[in-house]
């Protein structure tokens, strides 16, 4: 019986079990706070868990992303990569944009007197240069983010001329440390019951309206990148009206990663769009994989707004310097972030730590990225994915409007 429900659960998609998990935590708080105490301990686990993992998921795939770094692609990639990484950093800018508009407030447990914030941009780099060169181990064994990603990156530029079986067994390793995170994640369900009903039982629905607010400014941040700040990019490139191919690659691409909520399951229908777009194979063949791994508007947008939701709960003053700080932090953040569902969430403490802010703090906010994960996630993994068949058009679509050969109608598919 036991096997057969186990077997059950595995076999059900994840979303859905976050749905029937957030309804029955809802269901406790509102109903039953005598069982709170002992179904939060669900919650608890949860984010145990991801505390434990989330430190070596960073530095292994940093590391393993900078080892693998193929130094002799075409040259065709440069004018996609520039855009992947301009095009996250304005996704970034647009979410303090809308986190400094419409600030959130979290139920943390943690006050203004549990941290010490930092009194400017100028405190902010002193701990930032301190944390980089912390001891590698300390800083995994303290979950020092700063440092995890600084040793990382070292290490994944020693190794880019390892030896091939060196670099596969870097790559098996991921993997592992990759698969480990889905195990952790596919716990969600009972810890975001358990978090629901500890915040629903604590702070009665007031906890349910503020995860509505942070979930608008994403989205709402999500919406602007997707239907403002990129088409200004493409438009700036090809000098032609870019909302035909913004819907297609929406329509095409954005609808099915909604879905799916994997920019890595959405590479086949990347390529076959791009091939209808008579694109050249030769570098969407690249361009589609690395741009599932490295074109994270989305991921950047969630990183920025719940690390500023987190300082604006605790009374913490961010400035314009320091703000930008954050841009930077996210942009390299959400080019590392994992494969899987929530993999961006797992980068806020790297945001957090810049502010001060304690890990265990950082984590419940982690916590409540899951909870809202059914619509948060998808549409983050939506905006990602169709961005890669955007890019990938413009930057080919600029070579063609340089040479005088662009056409209104390459900017639509061919059936």
């Amino acid at each position: 019986m036991l096997y057969k429900l186990g077997k059950k659960y595995a076999e059900t998609a994840l979303i859905k079990l976050i749905i029937v998990g957030l309804i029955i935590g809802i269901g406790i708080g509102m109903y039953a706070p005598n069982l709170v105490p002992a179904v939060s301990v669900f919650g608890d686990i949860f984010v145990r868990a991801l505390k434990g993992i989330a430190p070596v998921l960073v530095f292994i795939l940093v590391m393993n992303a900078l080892a693998q770094k193929n130094s002799d692609a075409s040259s065709s990639m440069k004018p996609i990569v520039r855009l992947y990484i301009l095009a996250t950093f304005a996704a970034s800018i647009v979410a303090v944009a809308f986190s400094f508009l419409f600030p959130s407030v979290l139920h943390l447990q943690a006050t203004a007197s549990d941290i010490a914030p930092p009194s400017g941009i100028i405190e902010v780099l002193h701990t930032v240069i301190l944390n980089v060169v912390d001891n590698p181990i300390h800083a995994l064994v303290n979950a020092n983010y700063i440092g995890i990603l600084w040793w990382g990156a070292l290490a994944g530029i020693a190794l880019h001329d390892a030896a091939d079986e060196t670099k596969e067994m870097l790559s098996d390793f991921a993997r592992s440390v990759i698969k480990l995170v889905r195990w952790v994640i596919r716990f969600a369900p009972f810890g975001i019951m358990g978090l629901v009903a500890d915040s629903v039982g604590t702070s009665g629905i007031d906890a349910l309206l503020s995860y509505i607010h942070l979930l608008a400014v994403l989205i709402g941040a999500f919406l602007s990148v997707a239907l403002i700040m990129n088409p200004i990019i493409v438009f700036f490139h090809i000098k032609r009206n870019p909302y035909p191919l913004v819907w297609t690659t929406i329509k095409e691409s954005g609808m099915y990663a909604f879905f799916t909520r994997s920019s890595a399951a959405n590479i086949p229908i990347n390529m076959t769009l791009c091939k209808r777009l008579r694109l050249s194979e030769d570098t969407y063949s690249l361009s589609i994989p690395l741009g599932a791994t490295i074109n994270m508007s989305g991921a950047a947008i969630t990183i920025a707004v719940l690390s500023l939701a987190a300082a604006h709960t605790l009374g913490i003053h961010v400035d314009l310097p320091t703000a930008l700080l954050l841009c930077v932090v996210s942009t390299i953040g959400a080019c590392g972030a994992s494969g899987v569902a929530g993999g961006s969430l797992l980068l806020i403490p790297v945001a957090c730590s810049s502010f001060g802010i304690p890990n265990d703090i950082a984590m419940q906010v982690v916590g409540i990225g899951f909870i809202i994960g059914v619509l948060q996630d998808s549409t983050e993994t939506a905006l990602n994915s169709s961005s890669d068949v955007l890019f990938t058009a413009t930057a080919e679509f600029h070579e063609r409007y340089k040479a005088g050969t662009l056409k209104a109608e390459d900017l639509t598919p061919r059936d």
